[in-house]
């Protein structure tokens, strides 16, 4: 990986599932959580993404919106947000320059699953470098009421 918490978050540019631009300096919250997973409609990816979908009221109380990335492009983020009816926003690094800026593509080319939490400025102020799919939305929300 190359950055560290504390580092500054790189500048993107990443199309959303909704067809809008989504760049660093639109994440305007005190705190934002960008989670990166391997592949739409995968069995880990599900439960990770499902697990963020049944704790989005937690979220939305906390003021932390949610934006999942893989590599996979809109259309396959459409049908995998239909699916399990997704309430948070999916991001579509297909070019790769987000995970490579990060160092976290994987040896077949996808994403490693790893989460940054973010402050308004773009500083990492909490990384998940490994992630357990099945909790890992509780595990931020539990950080987010000690840290906050």
């Amino acid at each position: 990986m190359k950055v560290k918490e504390g580092d500054d978050f790189p500048d993107f540019s990443l199309v959303s599932d909704l067809g809008k631009v989504v760049k660093k300096s639109d994440l305007n919250k005190d705190v934002n959580v960008i989670y990166f997973y391997p592949k739409d409609d995968t069995p880990g990816c599900i439960k990770e993404a499902c697990n963020f979908r049944d704790n989005m009221d937690e979220f939305e109380k906390e003021d932390m919106p949610v934006y999942g990335v893989s590599v996979d492009d809109i259309e396959s983020h459409k049908k995998f947000k239909d699916k399990y009816s997704l309430n948070f926003m999916l991001l579509s690094d297909f070019k790769k320059e987000l995970i490579k800026k990060l160092g976290i593509e994987s040896l077949s080319g996808s994403s490693k699953r790893v989460t940054f939490v973010l402050d308004r400025a773009g500083k990492i102020i909490k990384l998940y470098p490994n992630v357990s799919p099945e909790e890992h939305a509780k595990e931020m929300l539990n950080w987010s009421a000690k840290n906050r």
